[in-house]
């Protein structure tokens, strides 16, 4: 016999036992769930609309993040790039560190997080609460290369969510964000939604959705909003996937200076782009309907779901569009629900408020 034959054989027994541990993290936590928004009753004519919102800060780790996450470990595992004792390193400051933090720190990993030095204290805090160990470069742009150098350096592995995204999520079920949804609708009025709204940070929940609607053949679109300052959108609009921008986002857990590897515009039906300033506007207003506090994401999602809706009623088209509540907005108490803060990063949510009130009075979009 081989001598590396029972080394092989004990290094499966950890990898089946991962998979386990992950397995049965996943059957202890509900589905996250499907909130329909109250929107107005005094719209007048016969369309018939509702919005429903996909409440993902109901995951153990609080945000959207969770299942790509445990996908990506998943995906790395049944790979064989992680092992017992492997260094697991991903290049994220936000809410895809937190949650890959969490699935290391159950399975006994080191897990580093490269981010930016100007990263919020806020932030650097809540990687290492799950155990999390964070490294700073000096440029954003720096956070791809120096997480590959230290993957090969320690011996570990490179989550690298934005490419893995896409690929590390079956697409066809095993209860992705996309079979959820449409399980929770089975009873509502209208089961089958006009419309998804989604953003893109890596690309991998909009790649998902919409390879799940065409693989089960629903006449839903799949519409992506973007922020300022991303590639996405202005790469849609010419068709170019080399699009580059030169600037960060402002807007937390999407938009992207490039065009990521896991961002499939072939499944994607619209985009919309969505001012800064709207995305935060429509973040509070949610968070007053609501009577709790939602990332700004969210705002971005909600912005472009509004918008959709007001077509349909214009249109007199009866239906539901559903989007994503990505995240909570209490992580955010000093950024995005902070008027110094707001103000430092000339963010003004009041010039989009008047296109949310008369939304929400008349079912109409200014």
């Amino acid at each position: 016999m081989n001598a590396a034959g029972p080394c092989r054989r004990q290094s499966r027994a950890w990898v089946d036992n991962a998979v386990r541990l992950i397995e049965a993290d996943a059957r202890r936590s509900a589905d996250t769930h499907l909130v329909r928004y109250p929107l107005p009753s005094t719209w007048s004519g016969d369309v018939d609309v509702a919005l429903y919102l996909k409440d993902e800060t109901t995951h153990i780790t609080g945000s959207l993040k969770h299942r790509l996450a445990r996908s990506l470990f998943l995906y790395a595992l049944c790979n064989g790039w992680i092992g017992e004792g492997t260094t697991v390193i991903e290049a994220s400051s936000g809410s895809t560190a937190v949650s890959e933090a969490y699935f290391a720190a159950m399975l006994g990993l080191p897990f580093i997080a490269v981010m930016p030095a100007s990263t919020s204290a806020s932030k650097i805090a809540l990687i290492e609460s799950q155990g999390g160990r964070c490294y700073f470069v000096q440029q954003s742009a720096q956070v791809y290369a120096e997480a590959q150098r230290l993957a090969e350096q320690t011996g570990g592995h490179y989550l690298d969510q934005f490419t893995n995204a896409e690929r590390a999520t079956d697409w066809r079920g095993n209860n992705n964000i996309a079979e959820s949804i449409f399980e929770q609708l089975g009873e509502e009025t209208h089961p089958v939604p006009e419309w998804i709204v989604v953003g893109a940070g890596t690309g991998g929940t909009s790649a998902t959705i919409g390879r799940y609607l065409r693989y089960r053949r629903h006449p839903t679109r799949l519409c992506v909003v973007d922020p300022e300052n991303s590639a996405f959108f202005p790469s849609y609009e010419q068709g170019d996937p080399d699009v580059s921008t030169g600037a960060s986002s402002r807007i937390e857990g999407i938009g992207r200076p490039r065009v990521e590897p896991s961002f499939l515009p072939g499944v994607v039906d619209r985009m919309v782009r969505v001012p800064d300033n709207a995305s935060v506007a429509a973040a509070h207003h949610v968070s007053r309907v609501l009577g709790r506090r939602v990332g700004p994401s969210t705002g971005t999602n909600i912005w472009g779901a509004f918008g959709l809706l007001a077509e349909m009623v214009e249109q007199g088209c009866s239906g539901s569009v559903v989007t994503l509540l990505a995240d909570s907005g209490d992580r955010y108490a000093d950024t995005y629900f902070c008027d110094e803060w707001l103000s430092s990063h000339g963010i003004e949510p009041s010039e989009s408020a008047g296109s949310l009130a008369e939304f929400e009075r008349t079912g109409r979009w200014l």
